[in-house]
């Protein structure tokens, strides 16, 4: 039982939620590479982002839980964290090559269909044999690189998914048992605080404007990626009038390592 991966099911109408709602206005998002532009980033949207308005700390809640448990929760190796980041940087070294690769091979093509169209005796086919030649020299080196690239990405893998797998193995079996009285526990915290647990997913644009009955709650989400997830827990106080204003993104965020 991952933490981020709890999804809370709590059912029933609480007394404060007849009290009239407030709002909250979440936007999500975060940076790419810009596909038509090297080296630079564009904002994106997260849409379909899970977004739990909890009424109380999630994370005291577990780290309560953790501290009660008799045995320690198995901290993952440094040396396989380590890993993990070499593999990650390799693999984006192997993309952006590949990506390198591609650009070259399509201005290739856009120049031999250009030639087509010219005359040999005009100064503008000229132009384009000399780039052509030179281009295609630069795209034979930047396979080679790409490739270079994925063998290194690809020998740092053997052993390592391994190792992982059985890391994962450890840590899950430890809070299937640390955490088994989780619902329950939040249940008795959302019926002291006397509020109903919300939950919203973001459009298309990674907005969501939710109904929430005033109080004070903590804005639940994680986003994951392939070697780390973007996680959230933020306090917020909702009460009626202006919807109160959140953004997840990077800056926002916890990173974490996911394994």
């Amino acid at each position: 039982m991952r933490r981020s991966w709890l999804f809370l099911v709590l059912v029933g109408s609480l007394s404060a939620s007849a009290c009239g709602p407030g709002q909250v206005a979440v936007t999500s998002e975060l940076e790419v590479p810009d596909p038509e532009m090297e080296g630079a980033m564009v904002t994106r949207p997260i849409a379909d982002l899970e977004v739990q308005f909890i009424p109380f700390d999630r994370d005291q809640v577990f780290d309560s839980l953790t501290a009660a448990f008799p045995t320690p929760e198995p901290e993952i190796p440094p040396d396989l964290l380590a890993a993990q980041q070499e593999i990650a940087e390799a693999q984006a070294e192997w993309q952006a090559a590949e990506a390198a690769w591609g650009a070259g091979r399509d201005r290739l093509q856009q120049i031999s269909d250009e030639l087509e169209t010219l005359n040999q005796a005009e100064s503008r086919y000229v132009t384009l044999y000399n780039e052509f030649m030179d281009r295609e020299r630069a795209v034979a080196q930047a396979e080679r690189a790409k490739d270079a690239a994925f063998r290194t990405f690809t020998g740092l893998q053997e052993g390592f998914i391994q190792r992982r797998d059985s890391m994962r193995i450890i840590r899950d079996q430890w809070a299937d048992e640390a955490f088994a009285s989780i619902f329950d526990v939040f249940a008795a915290k959302a019926q002291e605080a006397g509020l109903d647990f919300v939950v919203d997913t973001t459009d298309a644009q990674g907005y969501t404007l939710t109904d929430v009955a005033p109080g004070q709650y903590w804005v639940y989400a994680y986003y994951e990626q392939a070697y780390t997830e973007l996680y959230w827990n933020l306090p917020i106080t909702v009460e009626r009038g202006a919807p109160v204003e959140v953004r997840l993104n990077p800056e926002t965020a916890l990173v974490r390592p996911v394994f």
